[in-house]
């Protein structure tokens, strides 16, 4: 599908900007050339997935499509349970839903760097998202493979300090927030650890988990030889729960799901 952008100047941008108080989230569509807020809904789908939409059974209940939905998801990630979300931002509302209604007590949820809508969904029951991303993420000139990396030891001392005030540990993969930079599987299997040593659920936020696959398997000893397929099946291993939207590395324009 061709869409048709309307071409601006720079001052007509300005004076777009200027008149929602450089809020781009303020901005209409119409009045953005080139959108570097996002990178939800920039990817082409397939004619096979154009052609399945057309096929799509739309009952109420029981539909084929959801059927073949859930199989593929179980296939790729090894979850057995799947609830489909319209966006990524509306599984991480949901998430919080469930895990945090009733528990008054619960003040952080812990991230590598929380995704605005993971720390939007946590500031809807009061409660604060910690970022503890590992020292070489915040250097910008430093050469390093996974600046996306949580640091255990400040996971580990910050669950000491805040016992039972923490709803659950987040991990970005790869870590939007902080440039989409990737997570090791080390770093994966040492989250997942502390996370235990604790009893506190561990939750993959993965929009960008295939990309993450990549830069483990071309970057991290032990996986050259691995499939991308392989890599992510043994990432899953290590959550309990994963949000997605599957508009980035899902490859389609719209939906995500929770499993």
């Amino acid at each position: 599908a061709v869409e048709m952008l309307k071409t601006t100047t720079p001052e007509h941008r300005r004076a777009a900007l200027e008149k929602v108080a450089w809020n781009v989230f303020q901005l209409k569509a119409e009045d953005v050339y080139i959108d570097c807020l996002t990178d939800s809904g920039t990817s082409a789908m397939s004619n096979k997935q154009w052609a399945a939409i057309m096929m799509g059974d739309e009952s109420y209940a029981g539909c084929e499509s959801f059927y073949r939905f859930e199989a593929a998801i179980q296939d790729v990630t090894g979850f057995p349970f799947v609830v489909p979300t319209h966006q990524g931002r509306a599984a991480d509302l949901l998430l919080a839903r469930m895990m945090y209604t009733g528990h008054p007590e619960y003040k952080y949820v812990v991230t590598n760097m929380a995704f605005d809508s993971t720390r939007g969904a946590a500031m809807e029951y009061n409660m604060w998202a910690e970022d503890l991303l590992a020292a070489p993420g915040y250097d910008s000139q430093l050469e390093h493979p996974f600046k996306g990396n949580m640091d255990p030891e400040k996971l580990d001392r910050f669950l000491t300090e805040h016992k039972g005030e923490v709803g659950n540990v987040i991990m970005t993969i790869t870590c939007n927030t902080n440039g989409g930079q990737p997570v090791s599987m080390g770093n994966i299997r040492e989250i997942n650890r502390v996370s235990r040593k604790y009893d506190i659920p561990l939750i993959f936020d993965v929009a960008r988990w295939a990309e993450n696959a990549y830069f483990i398997k071309t970057r991290e000893a032990g996986y050259a030889d691995k499939t991308i397929k392989e890599i992510v099946r043994e990432i899953y291993t290590y959550a309990d729960i994963m949000t997605i939207s599957a508009k980035k590395d899902g490859v389609v324009n719209m939906g995500g799901f929770v499993a």
